[in-house]
């Protein structure tokens, strides 16, 4: 199992950001993801960076990091200039995750509150498959978990199913149909968390931006 960190976007500079990646990099961590959301859940008063320029700086910068925003949102922008955005992504020469989701209720408002059109969950799900299909021919590509028809959409394209916090029993009934990695909040006691997720099948364990990087680091050290 691989072991990755959501960086700190919800600022106004990027630097909290590079300082997370150069340690996620000195700790062997395998891979660093970005938040697509144009403000904090619930909080639009609070700054966002864009992740995709963040993700190519860090990759440039970090280049032993996978990168990949987690999960890059259909319909906050047209599937073409998605793609034209991993495609710049890949132009690092870095290991890209072309994770992708749908959005749901909970970040409607963002669309709402910056004017963007927010399309039926049916239409989001043919664009998310589109872009599933065509991603998947060049690399690794993960559909954030939602309901049966969106996680449908990952099996039949052999793509990973990303679950956010869910608890271990839940995440092994996804494994039993294919690839699933897991992100959300670090639980206390990491090592045991840690070892859960592997032994459950989990691909990646992914943590949250307020994860406490030393104990990360001695969870790490004593896996190896």
């Amino acid at each position: 199992m691989r072991i990755g960190l959501l960086l700190p976007l919800f600022t106004d500079t990027v630097a909290p950001a590079r300082e997370t990646a150069a340690r996620a990099a000195d700790m062997g961590l395998d891979g660093v993801f970005a938040y697509d959301h144009l403000w904090p859940m619930g909080s639009p008063h609070r700054p966002a960076l864009a992740p995709f320029p963040v993700l190519a700086d860090i990759a440039v910068r970090y280049p032993t990091l996978a990168v990949g925003p987690l999960v890059a949102r259909v319909g906050l922008t047209s599937t073409s200039h998605l793609r034209g955005q991993f495609a710049a992504l890949r132009d690092t020469g870095s290991e890209i995750i072309c994770a992708l989701g749908t959005g749901d209720s909970l970040s409607a408002d963002e669309n709402r509150g910056y004017g963007l059109p927010l399309d039926s969950a049916a239409q989001r799900r043919e664009q998310l498959e589109i872009l599933v299909s065509d991603l998947g021919r060049d690399g690794e590509v993960w559909v954030g978990g939602g309901g049966p028809l969106t996680n449908a959409i990952a099996r039949r394209h052999g793509a990973t199913l990303n679950v956010w916090n869910t608890e271990i029993d839940e995440l092994a009934t996804h494994v039993h149909d294919g690839p699933v990695s897991w992100a959300g909040v670090a639980r206390e006691d990491l090592d045991a968390h840690l070892a859960a997720l592997a032994a459950a099948g989990a691909t990646w364990a992914v943590y949250a931006p307020q994860t406490d990087l030393d104990a990360l680091g001695l969870a790490l050290s004593r896996r190896e």
